[in-house]
Order: C-alpha cells, then sequence, then structure tokens
C-alpha cells in the first residue's frame, strides 16, 4: 500500500469549483476500484484531502478479485485512515458502494445478511467491515460521474489503476518516483488490450451478481425510465465495444438563430482543436450544480438520407407526460450505416424553463441548476430536426421519446417530425422475443451480455450507447458465419438472410454421393421399387 503525502490548496471559497480544495473540519476522500477480467487483477485507490490541506494516497490490490471488492477496499481504507475528530466526505463513482452503504444495508441486516431477494449479500465480509467503520464516524456519502474529467475522481482512478498494477506485481509500496514510472505502464497496458474481445473484456469490472435490485419499483416506471440503477460509461470500453473513431470536437461560427444573449451552441466537425479538448475537460459531469463548461455536441447531418441510416436514440424530461407540460431536458443519439457505427454522435442538454419533482431529479441526476444556462429546445430544434430527418429512430419505449419530441417541435412550428422519420420501438420487439420476461434496458443487457457500463443515473447518450448494443444483439449483430450481412426487405427494413439462403452455399461431396448410391443398391433386391427410381 502506497503512502504518499502532499500539500493542497488551503480552504477557500472557491471550493465549489475546485473539488481538490481542503475543507475545514472535513476530511475529503476519492475512492475507486478497478479490475482487469472481473474476476481477475484489481485494485483500489483513495486520494485524502485532510482539512490542513495536506493529502494521502493510498492504493494497493489483489490477484485475483472483482471490481466491487475494488470499490469497497477504496472506501474502507479512506475511513482507516482519516481522522475520527473529523467529518469525512467520501466521493465514489460506484452506485453499489453509494447505494449499499446508504440505502440497502439496513435491510440486509434485518434479513441476515440476505438481498430482497432472499440471496447471500456478495461481499458481505467487506460490507460488514465498512459498516463497522461507518458506525464510529460523521460519514457523508456523494457519487460522482466516472471518467468524466473530475479531478478527484480521475486521481482516484489513477491510483486504482497503479494498484492493479501493484498486484500483480506483488507490490505493496511505491515512491512518487515509481507513480510516473507506473503510469506510464498501465498506458501501455491499456493499449496492449486493444485487440481484445471486446465481449470477454470487462475494464469496469461490471459485477452484475454483486447489484441489488431496485425496491418498490413498478415495472411501469422501469419502462419509461429502465432503471434506477449505475453504469457510468468508461470511454475505452465504448471504443472497444462500438469500435468509434471519434476525434476532438472543433467550434463552427455561432447559428444566426441565437441571439446574443442565448448560450454558446456550437456545431462539431472531426478534426483535432486543443483549446476546445482543453475546455470540455473543465466538464467535471457533476449534473447536480451549475455548471458552464459542457460543450454541446451537435454534428452536421453529414450523412443524411443516406441507406440504411440508423439512429439510436433516447431522451431525458421532467416528468413522465408531454401533455401535461413536461419538457425534454436531454436528448442522446449515436449513428449506425449499414448496421456499423460511424463515429456521429449528437449529445446536448436542453434548458426546459420549468420546475422537476425530487423524484424525477433522482432517476437521471440532472438538477434544475445544471440546466439554468443551456440552451432552450427553440435554440436547438433545427439541428435536431436535421440531423434526424429522414432516418430510422431506434429507441427503447419509442412513443414515449416520439411524444415529447412530437411536442416540441410542433412547438417550434416542425409539425411533420413524424413523417419525416421511420421509428423502431426496441421494447415492443424485446417483448416479441421474451414474452412474459422483464424486458428494460438493463434486463436486456444482462440477459444478452452486452453493454455492460456502469451507470447509477439514466444518461441520454449512455443509454443510447448501450441501447445500440442491445439492438444490434436482439437484432443478430453478434452472430457470424455471415448472416450479419443484411438484406433488403420490402418495408426496407433491415434483415438478416435466411439459413436457407446459406444452405445453397454448401459444397456437394461426390464421397457422400457414391456412398448414399451404394446404400440404395444394397436394398434393390428387397424394394424393387426403389431400382426403379434411381
Amino acid at each position: 500500500m502506497s503512502d504518499n503525502h502532499s500539500s493542497a490548496q488551503p480552504f477557500n471559497k472557491n471550493n465549489a469549483i475546485n473539488p481538490l480544495t481542503a475543507k475545514p473540519n472535513t476530511t475529503v476522500a476519492y475512492t475507486d476500484g478497478a479490475c482487469k477480467g472481473n474476476p481477475g487483477a484489481g485494485g483500489w485507490g483513495a486520494h485524502l484531502i485532510f482539512s490542513d490541506g495536506h493529502t494521502q494516497d493510498l492504493y494497493g490490490g489483489e490477484k485475483e478479485t472483482t471490481n466491487n471488492r475494488m470499490e469497497l477496499m477504496g472506501a474502507i481504507q479512506a475511513l482507516t485512515h482519516s481522522p475520527l475528530t473529523q467529518k469525512l466526505e467520501i466521493w465514489t463513482d460506484s452506485s453499489y458502494v453509494k447505494k449499499g452503504i446508504t440505502e440497502w444495508i439496513e435491510g440486509w441486516k434485518k434479513r441476515g445478511w440476505k438481498t430482497a431477494s432472499k440471496k447471500p449479500v456478495a461481499n458481505q465480509d467487506l460490507w460488514q467491515q465498512l459498516d463497522k467503520l461507518c458506525q464510529q464516524r460523521d460519514v457523508d456519502w456523494h457519487w460522482v460521474k466516472g471518467h468524466a474529467g473530475h479531478a478527484g475522481n480521475e486521481k482516484a482512478d489513477e491510483l486504482a489503476n497503479l494498484g492493479v498494477t501493484s498486484s500483480s506485481e506483488g507490490l505493496s509500496t511505491t515512491s512518487a518516483q515509481d507513480i510516473s514510472k507506473k503510469k506510464q505502464t498501465i498506458t501501455t497496458d491499456k493499449s496492449a488490450t486493444a485487440n481484445d474481445d471486446w465481449l470477454s473484456f470487462d475494464p469496469l469490472g461490471l459485477d452484475m451478481d454483486d447489484d441489488e435490485p431496485d425496491e418498490d419499483v413498478s415495472e411501469d416506471e422501469l419502462l419509461a425510465h429502465d432503471s434506477h440503477e449505475e453504469r457510468i460509461m468508461n470511454d475505452d470500453a465504448l471504443v472497444k465495444a462500438t469500435n468509434y473513431q471519434d476525434n476532438a470536437p472543433k467550434p463552427v461560427s455561432t447559428p444566426d438563430m441565437l441571439d446574443a444573449h442565448a448560450p454558446m451552441i456550437e456545431t462539431i466537425e472531426n478534426s483535432d482543436t486543443p483549446e476546445i479538448v482543453a475546455d470540455v475537460a473543465k466538464f467535471d459531469g457533476d449534473t447536480s450544480r451549475a455548471n458552464p463548461h459542457f460543450k454541446p455536441m451537435l454534428p452536421k447531418p453529414i450523412h443524411r438520407h443516406e441507406a440504411d441510416r440508423q439512429l439510436i436514440m433516447d431522451t431525458e424530461t421532467t416528468g413522465l407526460d408531454a401533455l401535461k407540460g413536461d419538457r425534454i431536458i436531454e436528448v442522446g443519439i449515436v449513428e449506425m450505416i449499414g448496421r456499423k457505427f460511424t463515429g456521429e454522435k449528437l449529445h446536448v442538454y436542453i434548458n426546459p424553463q420549468r420546475g422537476m419533482d425530487d423524484e424525477v431529479i433522482r432517476i437521471h441526476g440532472i438538477s434544475e441548476a445544471f440546466l439554468t444556462d443551456k440552451p432552450t429546445f427553440d435554440q436547438v430544434a433545427h439541428f435536431l430536426y436535421d440531423f434526424m430527418d429522414g432516418a430510422e429512430i431506434i429507441a427503447h419505449n419509442a412513443s414515449f421519446d416520439m411524444n415529447f419530441l412530437n411536442m416540441e417541435f410542433a412547438k417550434v412550428g416542425l409539425n411533420d417530425f413524424a413523417e419525416r422519420v421511420q421509428v423502431t420501438d426496441s421494447l415492443v420487439m424485446a417483448k416479441q422475443q421474451y414474452p412474459g420476461q422483464k424486458n428494460t434496458l438493463d434486463a436486456l443487457v444482462r440477459r444478452l451480455n452486452v453493454g455492460k457500463q456502469d451507470r447509477t443515473f439514466h444518461g441520454a447518450l449512455l443509454d443510447s450507447e448501450i441501447l445500440a448494443e442491445v439492438y444490434l444483439a436482439m437484432t443478430g449483430g453478434q452472430v457470424t458465419l455471415a448472416i450479419e450481412e443484411d438484406a433488403q426487405t420490402d418495408g426496407k427494413q433491415t434483415a438478416h438472410a435466411s439459413f436457407a439462403n446459406l444452405a445453397a452455399l454448401l459444397l456437394a461431396s461426390s464421397v457422400d454421393e457414391e456412398a448414399n448410391h451404394h446404400w440404395y443398391t444394397s436394398l434393390e433386391a428387397d424394394y424393387p421399387e426403389l431400382k426403379a427410381n434411381l
């Protein structure tokens, strides 16, 4: 285990902006876990910021473990190494840890360490250790979006990955100089796994069996908003899963449609612009407060009206009823052509100009404060309309998303949106393929063994990326033997070539034909009618 001390900035009023700033009478801890293989070599990390401005970096690992165990170990170590006399803030990107310690654990203990489904609680030894430590402390638990540029989370992630390396090398202590060297090793390790089969490679270590199912949530609520669980996107896993070839965004001039006081909207082209990359990095992924650094991705529709163009889409809203004043607050779209990802993505947050209930915010994690400086729908409507025009829109519970989009477009005079697109509902498809089963997006991810990004809250772009994998799996996209080659049906829907057509590609065997002829000949004496047919 590494134990490194350094100085941090003293407490100041900008603490809300700089997550690495010390707080009076408080220890702030950022924790994370990592695992290669899940189970496999794993590591945990914790970055502690003490009230006097000093910091401590901790990390370690095990040769055979799971991601969830490492996430728990990061939190346990933060508790163990922080002073009892001060309040403790723990920031984790694992909903498994946060929900477990703040929501599920009391039920587990009442049921004798059993889950709601009467199964033994996974990682019970670590949960009991964490629970015991928390009994002695004033602990404030926070969730932070992972892999989104948040400085504290990035530091914890870096330490957890060092823990993975130390577990494989049998190291327990490392100097600050060695940390720099080990960063290079980790970078090399990531590139070395780039050719792994993404279905078996799980850098997030999403241990599905460890997840406690949501309680007291109806099927209708789940269908409307898919789930209440976390799967935060890991960029490396996403590239591995979708073969994206994204480049850094470059802004072009602000559209004339925006007035001088409107938020800046930027369209995205595929070329490198370091200045914008640096600006995007300021967005820490926290949608629970105001954050002006998010840059919308509103690409030009360079593939509009191309054949077999499919847009996998999801929206987040202020509520469930478009007819009762609820509005869209986020749109995420992933583009495919011929069932292959183009790398084009659209993602924008939208100011609904109205409030939201706390229950809705708990589902998607997007606060009213975060949306205050975002563009309104009328300011992005033409970007969205042009990008989706003429495409096949694929959405889970598509009627929900389409009702909201039709309402929003109608408000700005674009009344023909529904006639301009073709809609495929993946929920309807799932119900047909798996009748009587749970067909939420999370349930399909488990059933089809795809899209295992880690997430707590619904994010429209993340859900679209996961749905794309689910859709390809449901429609045979992961099947080999050339059946992934698409054929066009009369309705211009994509459909796979049938096995009957594939049979025509089989080659006849002369040996088998000769053996078959001899067999018939041997039967001629007993069955004269066979001779006439030969």
